[in-house]
């Protein structure tokens, strides 16, 4: 077997492994809650301590340079062990809310570790064309987030200790994968000068491909998170204008958004394959553009539109997330191979401090405008496709001149 997808096939497991540390807690969200004597915005700040530790270790990634400087398969499986042990620690009997804030914090710096180096690792092993590979990878990342509404939808009712304990073995397991793995021979370590530096790590948007491929992927990460967070709204409130012209219509409010992100593994996976063929850029920027028109449909589709309501929320999930691994092979390949580690953690970084602005927005204005507040999320794909126009224009300009071009390196 190719050594290049042995290593794929490892990397894309143990990310799908490690990552389960980011959703564990809200497979048993329920059980979480009542335990613990709160309600769903107590629970929504679990959710938003993990993404700020996500922002916090990708910013210090990018500022000391470790993911360029160290072994990145290392610095993955440690950081897996390290976010198993945290994220066991929550779950024992001594934790309440306040010092729960604290473990999911604690495991949100413990995923910057995990999701942007395992990109960098693919990237190490496939090299330039790498759309397809991290397709997968991301599709399975996708596929973890759809999991807890799946879980619900199937009624599973382990209690929730055994659930978060379940994803710290887990994560041990996807340190194993690629522990003894190495980088792959498409990068190199960086051999600049020691010590912080945001200059250093900032520096990439200096490069004009991977400041317009970053824009892109900022407009797409301003609607991807705030979709899938008001996704069960939307759903229970299909359920509830199908149920007023047919009483026994079957489903759930969890398996309707089960099956909306799921559906986002196949953007993902297809995207990716086809990418091999027309390359990155024009995959990228037609699942941004169809994504913003569904965007812009729905709400106008009223009650009577049910089967068309539900296919748009199906297709919108398919392209919503399908142009993200495409963007970050862009960004990868337009920087220096030294610095991919710690550009894809510093766009990172960024991105998902956009999703909190947006999803916060979002929810704030859901009850009180309906679906007409999903027009909110519009101008992610709108500027989204400005700011990545330059790499739109070198590619029609070199399929025009017969080369290959940005969107098919």
């Amino acid at each position: 077997m190719n050594p290049g997808k042995w290593a794929v096939g490892l990397i894309v497991l143990a990310q799908w492994l490690g990552t389960s540390l980011w959703f564990s807690p809200n497979s048993a969200a329920d059980d979480l809650m009542a335990a613990w004597q709160i309600g769903p915005a107590q629970f929504a700040w679990l959710i938003a301590a993990t993404q700020a530790g996500f922002i916090a270790g990708t910013l210090w990634l990018a500022w000391s340079g470790w993911a360029d400087r160290y072994s990145t398969s290392r610095i993955f499986a440690m950081a897996c062990i390290a976010g198993a042990v945290v994220n066991a620690g929550f779950s024992g009997g001594w934790t309440g809310f306040g010092s729960g804030l604290a473990f999911r914090f604690a495991v949100g710096v413990c995923l910057a570790g995990i999701y942007p180096l395992g990109m960098k690792m693919i990237v190490g092993w496939v090299g330039a064309r790498s759309g397809s590979a991290l397709g997968l990878l991301v599709g399975m990342l996708t596929l973890g987030t759809a999991l807890p509404h799946g879980v619900r939808a199937l009624g599973a009712s382990l209690p929730w200790q055994s659930v978060v304990q379940v994803s710290s073995l887990l994560a041990v397991a996807g340190a194993a994968l690629v522990y003894f793995l190495g980088d792959g021979p498409y990068l190199k370590k960086s051999a600049g000068p020691r010590g912080g530096s945001f200059g250093r790590a900032f520096g990439v948007f200096r490069i004009a491909d991977f400041r317009a491929a970053a824009l892109g992927y900022f407009g797409h990460m301003w609607e991807l998170y705030a979709f899938w967070a008001v996704l069960p709204w939307l759903a229970a409130q299909w359920l509830l204008d199908a149920r007023q012209w047919h009483p026994a219509m079957p489903g759930s409010v969890a398996a309707i958004s089960f099956l909306g992100i799921a559906a986002g593994f196949l953007g993902c996976v297809l995207g990716g394959r086809l990418s091999l063929r027309v390359g990155s850029v024009p995959v990228a920027a037609c699942a941004l553009l169809a994504s913003g028109l569904l965007c812009l449909v729905y709400p106008l589709l009223g009650p009577d539109w049910l089967l068309t309501r539900l296919l748009v929320l199906l297709a919108w999930g398919f392209f919503v997330v399908a142009d993200s691994p495409q963007f970050s092979s862009l960004s990868a390949r337009s920087c220096p191979p030294q610095s991919v580690g710690s550009a894809l953690a510093i766009q990172n970084s960024i991105g998902f401090s956009i999703t909190i602005v947006s999803i916060t927005v979002l929810l704030n204005f859901i009850d009180v405008l309906g679906s007409k507040a999903l027009w909110i999320l519009l101008p992610g794909p709108a500027l989204g496709l400005l700011g990545m126009w330059p790499l739109v224009k070198k590619t029609l300009s070199a399929h025009r001149g017969g080369s290959t071009g940005v969107g098919n390196q």
